[in-house]
């Protein structure tokens, strides 16, 4: 165990290294830079020159990849070249928020979809089975922004039970904190929930066809003891899979939900530093980002040999046996 979470360490490095040079050289072809930002169109060519060579922007692309990777290894994030705040202390600040969103998002999507995918399972071709299913893949199918855009109109313009916009932060009431919470939760968790609805039914039912779950039945066992011993630990393993896997794309998906309701999390941040051309801020947020789903994803692995003990997991392959 403790030889494959170093080898998967050191792979992360490889990956955060590779995304991070190639998130520098993507935003080096974005037309313009935070010196045109600043200044805007109107500006003359010195004031934008001695502009870019205050922010270092006139330095060759290798060598300023070089000083911010440096600074990174450093844990420094360094300086905004909008805001002039330092990156972290942004990130800081707008951290709690994605994270609160997140989670809500994460909660709405087990609490219901979990459940829901078993019953259906249990009740495979019926009406219920049906209606779920079909809920699912309207869920799976509908954008993020459209949803919350609907969910704005039909819960707070014309019914008034939510806010549209904004956050009450958790310290000040919990009850406001809740209302201006629900519709984020549901725009970011809806789809998520709706693909971890089709993995848990199609995993239960794999695992109700088994035959030691015939054998179990055979003998008499009762139903319910024939779920929760025989059918559970099995059938949990793939969804834990589509749960971390997603579980980094519903991080992403809140820069729109972010936008959509107007809440301070690093989704916003990131989308208003992209606009303004503003590296630092961006190669943090995508950097963290990566941090984020590779340690999900690491950290799956290691609750997979917990709940089954059969799997163990090896350093030399890098995989499951």
């Amino acid at each position: 165990m403790v030889r494959y979470v170093v080898n998967r360490l050191g792979q992360m490095v490889v990956i955060l290294f590779l995304i991070s040079l190639a998130t520098f050289l993507l935003l080096e072809l974005v037309p313009g830079d935070a010196a045109t930002a600043l200044l805007g169109d109107g500006a003359s060519t010195e004031d934008y020159q001695l502009l870019r060579e205050k922010l270092g922007l006139d330095q060759p692309v290798y060598v300023r990849y070089a000083r911010w990777a440096g600074s990174m290894l450093r844990g420094d994030f360094g300086t905004s070249l909008v805001s002039r705040y330092p990156v972290a202390h942004l990130y800081l600040q707008r951290l709690p928020y994605t994270i609160q969103l997140t989670l809500c998002g994460l909660l709405f999507a087990v609490v219901t979809a979990v459940p829901a995918g078993i019953f259906a399972a249990l009740r495979h071709n019926s009406r219920a089975d049906i209606l779920i299913r079909g809920v699912a893949t309207f869920g799976t199918a509908m954008p993020n922004f459209w949803l919350g855009l609907l969910l704005i109109y039909a819960f707070s313009l014309k019914l008034k039970w939510f806010t549209s916009s904004g956050i009450v932060p958790l310290s000040t009431s919990f009850l406001g904190w809740a209302r201006s919470m629900v519709l984020p939760a549901l725009t970011i968790g809806l789809r998520f929930s709706s693909i971890v609805v089709r993995q848990t039914r199609s995993a239960f039912m794999r695992a109700l066809g088994s035959d030691y779950v015939r054998t179990a039945r055979a003998k008499g066992v009762a139903e319910f003891l024939v779920v929760a011993r025989h059918v559970m630990k099995n059938a949990l393993i793939p969804v834990i899979t589509v749960v971390g896997l997603q579980l980094g794309r519903l991080f992403g998906g809140a820069v729109i939900t972010e936008a959509i309701f107007q809440i301070p999390g690093i989704g916003n941040l990131m989308a208003d530093a992209v606009f303004s051309r503003d590296l630092a801020v961006v190669l943090a947020g995508v950097m963290i980002a990566a941090i984020a789903v590779l340690t999900i994803n690491l950290l799956v692995d290691i609750v997979y040999s917990i709940i089954d003990p059969r799997i163990r997991l090896t350093a030399r392959k890098g995989s499951r046996p």
